[in-house]
């Protein structure tokens, strides 16, 4: 096995990934793609619950961002979740999400993951899905924000998905 096949490093976000995370969350093309400016701050005040896989030359492909929820201190909201498209297809986007909450979980007693999915995105919904089953866990699912709530146009309702309690 190659340097270049070895599986990915997952850790926690610095600072200098920034730049790279916003650059994957805009090829994603599905994301709702958040000001560079964010990505910088979330690497910096969000550090502990996100996670980035980096390649063998130590490069972000991936990542996961996600806070521990301020009036429920045991549920970790997913924020973004994106793969570089040159990885996409090998498990990374399931490793990072399993990693960071066994982290979270061993930190702070995440019991249950919330995130947000817009209908049709298949991906996002079979990721957490997936995780869900893996864990043992039930999923419920309703909508978080109807479509009027946006003031900056048509956007999709954002349907949580809530995903607990996770087994110890």
């Amino acid at each position: 096995m190659t340097a270049a096949q070895a599986d990915p490093q997952i850790d926690p976000p610095a600072l200098a990934d920034g730049a790279a995370l916003w650059r994957i969350a805009r090829d994603s093309k599905t994301l709702d793609l958040n000001s560079s400016y964010s990505y910088l701050l979330w690497c910096r005040d969000f550090a502990a619950t996100s996670a980035v896989a980096r390649d063998a030359d130590g490069e972000p492909i991936g990542f996961v961002t996600g806070y521990v929820r301020p009036d429920s201190p045991h549920t970790l909201l997913v924020w973004q979740v994106a793969v570089d498209e040159a990885h996409r297809g090998r498990g990374l986007a399931a490793a990072l999400l399993d990693g960071l909450v066994a982290r979270t979980t061993a930190e702070h007693g995440v019991t249950t993951v919330e995130t947000t999915i817009t209908p049709g995105n298949t991906a996002s919904e079979r990721l957490f899905t997936a995780f869900a089953e893996r864990h043992g866990a039930r999923l419920e699912r309703e909508v978080l924000f109807e479509s009027d709530r946006f003031p900056d146009g048509p956007h999709d309702p954002e349907v949580l998905y809530r995903i607990g309690p996770l087994a110890p």
